[in-house]
């Protein structure tokens, strides 16, 4: 009975070893890790890197659609490092966010933005660089593995330089416009210098991290984490979408003819002859 038991539980033991191991993962010819495919995040980042709790959106008088739903900190310290002087802005920001979030008028997102934002993302990875592509607002990057070079130009998606630390692609992205981290008005500066990591954890399953440097708005460097999960579903691809016209309201429409007469007190759709 003593044996059989100890059999038993020796049989438990292993089977949750080999359940433990993780899946092997593709690799290319060269031996580097296959990240080529469709990745999404599936968090709240890009509502507030921090912790949040949940409240009421913009569309009150439908309820509970447009609520803001309650999320986890992604933030490694819980709480991001900013310098006393850099607290207002983003207060600023906060209050702003509605029409001043560059999301809101269809900018491109910038890093790592891009990659948390609740659209996909697709990873092309080919025998010398590799290339990202994201849905939103059709941003594209390269990653250059080999022509490394300082960012000839501030962009909003920067210059990535990247390389291979064992199975994890390391990439340094400098030359950013100054930008928003989420639509709770997290920034950075055109100071800023990004270090993300991406690892492989299954077929499935890629681990992110990204350190964020500016010295302008940051007491030190400091580091969000999530996973990423490849995109699944039969036909997954990435759609065309076209937000600059969903931006334009937004951004434009203090120029509409109704709106320009209506700041100068002029009623042009009242009567006439009154």
């Amino acid at each position: 009975m003593i044996k059989n038991a100890v059999i038993a539980s020796l049989l438990v033991l292993v089977t949750a070893m080999v359940h433990a191991q993780p899946e092997s993962i593709s690799r290319r010819s060269d031996g580097t890790p296959d990240i080529s495919g469709i990745w999404q995040s599936l968090n709240n980042a890009n509502r507030n890197l921090e912790a949040q709790v949940a409240e009421q959106g913009p569309l009150e008088s439908l309820g509970a659609i447009g609520a803001v739903p309650p999320g986890q900190s992604v933030v490694k310290d819980v709480t991001i490092p900013y310098l006393q002087s850099a607290l207002a802005q983003r207060q600023q920001n906060f209050s702003n966010r509605r029409t001043e979030d560059p999301e809101a008028k269809c900018f491109m997102p910038g890093i790592p933005r891009a990659t948390y934002i609740p659209q996909p993302f697709q990873i092309f990875q080919t025998d010398t660089d590799i290339m990202m592509v994201y849905q939103f607002a059709g941003a594209v990057r390269t990653v250059y593995m080999d022509n490394h070079m300082e960012a000839p130009i501030d962009s909003w998606m920067g210059w990535s330089n990247g390389h291979w630390e064992d199975d994890t692609l390391v990439v340094e992205v400098s030359g950013l416009n100054s930008n928003w981290l989420d639509r709770s008005g997290n920034y950075y500066t055109s100071a800023a210098r990004i270090t993300e990591r991406f690892t492989l954890l299954s077929p499935y399953h890629l681990n992110y991290e990204a350190t964020i440097e500016d010295p302008d708005v940051f007491e030190k460097p400091w580091t969000i984490e999530m996973p990423l999960y490849r995109r699944m579903e039969k036909g997954a691809r990435l759609f065309e979408f076209k937000c600059p016209e969903f931006a334009e309201e937004i951004m434009y429409g203090h120029l509409s003819r109704e709106n320009y007469f209506r700041n100068l007190g002029i009623d042009i759709n009242g009567d006439q002859d009154e």
